[in-house]
């Protein structure tokens, strides 16, 4: 999934920021973009067409000889979002979904497999139940602290350009595309410090450097350590 997101980056460049997890991704454009005349339905169109097509091209570098079962799809839409703060808003709510469905799967998946419980057993455990009591279970039964478990799947993934490959400076924000809906399945550390450059480069200066990073969106310290995303530099 990731992949097939810097895929899309690396052919639009005014794509500023990219956020996923499970089965979708969201991209950020500058508010000030022109491609395609902001012709909603050609944004699109031609990013989720690029996105299905960027999966399938690189599935095999991930899964080897292993085939798809069938052709994955994916939907789309663009919003224009009429504020920084609504912007902010959005990406938080996905990161806030993302903890939510980790959580729930987490403890689903420990009682089906560590505890025998069929799915509608597990599931009928869990109905009713709040983050803290997932939390407790986790960590009563399976001695497991959610805090310490994968950040990509407590988080999901933030693609953003590296410094040098930022696009002349102007990284204004507001028009999004959010591909979704996959037919093949559904930190208070400062950003800077967890920083992840992505080392997936065919050439040396083939693709653009795109950094993945698995840290929290919610609060203000994301857009303290990188100010240039809502505020950049005036030219």
């Amino acid at each position: 999934m990731s992949r097939a997101a810097e895929a899309i980056m690396e052919e639009f460049k005014d794509i500023v920021l990219a956020y996923g997890q499970s089965d979708e991704y969201s991209f950020v454009f500058k508010k000030n973009t022109n491609v395609y005349n902001r012709r909603a339905s050609k944004l699109a169109t031609n990013v989720v067409s690029l996105f299905a097509s960027s999966f399938v091209y690189y599935w095999p570098r991930y899964f080897g000889t292993q085939m798809m079962q069938y052709p994955p799809a994916f939907d789309s839409r663009t919003v224009l979002y009429p504020s920084d703060k609504n912007l902010r808003d959005y990406l938080s709510w996905r990161q806030a979904d993302c903890h939510i469905n980790n959580l729930y799967n987490t403890c689903f998946w420990k009682l089906i497999h560590e505890k025998g419980l069929t799915p509608a057993e597990s599931q009928e455990r869990l109905k009713g139940t709040m983050s803290s009591d997932k939390n407790e279970l986790l960590f009563k039964e399976f001695e497991i602290n959610y805090n310490n478990l994968s950040a990509v799947h407590r988080k999901g993934t933030i693609l953003l350009r590296a410094k040098n490959d930022q696009i002349n400076g102007d990284l204004d924000l507001g028009l999004q595309l959010i591909p979704s809906g996959s037919s093949t399945a559904r930190g208070g550390q400062s950003a800077k410090s967890q920083r992840v450059v992505s080392n997936l480069r065919a050439g040396k200066n083939s693709r653009p450097n795109i950094d993945r990073l698995h840290i929290d969106l919610i609060g203000d310290q994301f857009w303290t350590d990188f100010p240039e995303i809502l505020d950049p530099p005036k030219r």
